[in-house]
């Protein structure tokens, strides 16, 4: 293991080793309903630990966790404990996820303040399901909280779930199927692996939703349907699944991480600006990875930071910060003053709070605020495909949406498969997809924040969704996304008069080179990342008929409006 720890430290340009360490498997701690969970112990073998980080983790408490941030952290003066969460790996009671966490998450503090070895000095860290932990626990935050460092980690789960008006498919589905096996033997996961794309095609495709899921689940994951049966925003079920109440009480610094294809950007945005704008000191990093991707591409400035922000809200010493997030692919470059194994100064007054990667330059940029300064650019289409600044042009433009032959989903802000950013030019082939293309821009374009289409949309069917997107097509003509939305339309407006809808696209920080064209998509859908809609009144758990839907799109009244910025105040390689 000592090997191996001093492997990942150079891999990942971590700062040297302090200390050796203990471990102490399967520490059994008890909830107020006589259910145990099960916990591993890091312990640094030092006469002056720097606090203690609480990890709580669906995942099982093996690599890469152990790794990441149990040795990883141990070793560098901190006590670790990693606990699986209730109904997984060794820990009694059933799994219902989300829903659990918030009084398991106190009972586990109320043990920990009874351990000999914990100085009163607490940190939250994970992302994703872990990031959802703490976002719970804070809530109400312990006293003894120093910090939380929340990777791609959502505050409001029925927001994911159903915040489109449509059920996000593919990625809770595959999530779902994921959870069933992750304790299998490996053969069987290795295998599952290999064959998922396969089993969860039913899923994906057949309907009803719910009995289209037993084939995959088989019985296995009960949330599934459940989830599916509530579908409304204002239903009792989703109180357990929702802590935007954190973001109104956390008063101790919080360390944010995400990426511009992550299924949770636009949580993470919602959670840099709330804790902003309440005076709660809050960094923000923003990478070009995608959900996985953060863990892997984004291991090396992730963990850096995590070191470096540890050091100066738990153990106040700040004794040895992280070198600057790297360009995929790239070894990780200091931005600030080194020493001789290539680490930056520590955290200091003076560094900039933000860090994001301007995607389409290639760059990473250090802001003082997110957004940047901007200024808006109108953009109209017209009837034969163009789009412009200049002014709007009357027509219509229409296409049919038909369920039986959904519009496919092209990679994008989804959590497995082919995620992120891919070429959208077969999709924008398809008749049921609309595209407006700007002429080869004249100079570069640097959209920073969250792009706004307002859309003119006729529907002869009252059930009918609307998928925009924004791609940059370079000189060869590939079509690269970069920014979506997703609407689910009300039902109850009228078929065939005119919506006047606005959606509000992804945050985005992208340079649209000179040369490049601006696309902008239009179409009914994006099938499986989100549940087609079927075109008739049937219920997500009971629907099953299909009827298609024409929509036509009003160019005059059209307007994509883009946030614009000069430039940003400092780059780095």
């Amino acid at each position: 293991m000592r090997i191996a720890d001093r492997v990942l430290s150079r891999l990942l340009r971590l700062p040297p080793m302090r200390n050796g360490y203990t471990v102490e498997h399967g520490l059994r701690i008890p909830m107020r309903d006589g259910v145990d969970l099960r916990a591993d112990h890091y312990a640094p073998t030092t006469r002056e630990p720097r606090g203690t980080v609480l990890v709580r983790t669906p995942y099982g408490r093996g690599f890469p966790e152990s790794a990441l941030h149990g040795r990883m952290l141990a070793a560098r003066g901190y006590h670790v404990l990693i606990g699986s969460v209730r109904g997984t790996f060794g820990s009694g009671g059933s799994f219902e996820p989300m829903a659990q966490e918030t009084a398991d998450g106190r009972d586990t503090i109320a043990w920990l303040r009874d351990r000999p070895w914990f100085d009163g000095r607490l940190a939250t860290l994970g992302g994703s399901y872990l990031g959802w932990a703490q976002w719970t626990l804070l809530q109400d935050p312990p006293p003894e909280l120093r910090t939380a460092l929340v990777y791609v980690g959502p505050h409001d789960f029925r927001e994911a779930v159903f915040g489109t008006g449509a059920f996000t498919l593919g990625d809770f589905l595959n999530w779902s199927h994921q959870i069933t096996a992750q304790e299998s033997h490996l053969l069987r996961r290795l295998t599952g692996r290999a064959t998922a794309r396969r089993r969860l095609k039913p899923g994906l495709h057949d309907l009803p939703l719910p009995d289209a899921a037993e084939p995959v689940l088989r019985g296995r994951a009960p949330w599934y349907r459940t989830w599916l049966s509530h579908p409304e925003g204002d239903d009792p079920f989703w109180g357990a699944y929702r802590a935007g109440a954190a973001l109104e009480r956390v008063q101790v610094p919080v360390l944010l991480v995400s990426g511009w294809q992550d299924l949770f950007l636009d949580q993470t945005l919602i959670q840099y600006e709330t804790l902003r704008a309440r005076g709660v000191e809050v960094s923000l990093t923003v990478g070009p990875w995608t959900h996985v991707g953060t863990a892997i591409a984004g291991a090396a400035p992730v963990e850096n930071r995590a070191l470096s922000w540890l050091d100066k809200h738990l153990s106040n010493t700040a004794s040895t910060p992280p070198t600057a997030p790297a360009e995929p692919g790239e070894t990780p470059t200091p931005i600030h003053h080194t020493d001789e194994e290539g680490r930056h100064e520590p955290t200091g007054p003076g560094e900039a709070p933000v860090r994001v990667y301007r995607t389409g330059e290639e760059r990473w940029h250090e802001l003082a605020v997110w957004p940047p300064a901007t200024a808006p650019a109108s953009f109209m289409p017209d009837p034969v495909g163009g789009l412009s600044a200049g002014d709007s042009v009357d027509g219509e433009v229409s296409f049919r949406y038909d369920p039986a032959d959904p519009t496919p989903s092209v990679g994008g802000r989804v959590l497995a498969g082919k995620a992120g950013v891919r070429d959208n030019r077969r999709l924008e082939a398809r008749p049921d997809v609309l595209v407006f293309t700007t002429a080869p821009l004249a100079a570069d374009l640097d959209v920073a924040g969250s792009p706004v289409l307002e859309l003119a949309l006729t529907v002869d069917n009252p059930h009918a969704d609307v998928f925009v997107r924004l791609c940059d097509v370079d000189r060869r003509g590939r079509s690269a996304n970069f920014s979506d939305a997703m609407l689910r339309l009300d039902p109850g407006a009228p078929a065939g008069e005119v919506q006047h809808l606005r959606l509000n696209l992804d945050g985005c920080f992208h340079r649209l080179l000179a040369g490049h064209r601006l696309r902008l998509q239009i179409s009914g859908g994006a099938h499986p990342r989100f549940s087609r809609n079927l075109g008739t009144d049937g219920t997500f758990a009971d629907g099953a008929k299909l009827a298609t839907s024409l929509h036509t799109v009003h160019t005059a009244p059209t307007r994509l409006v883009l946030p614009i910025s000069s430039d940003a105040p400092s780059t780095t390689r």
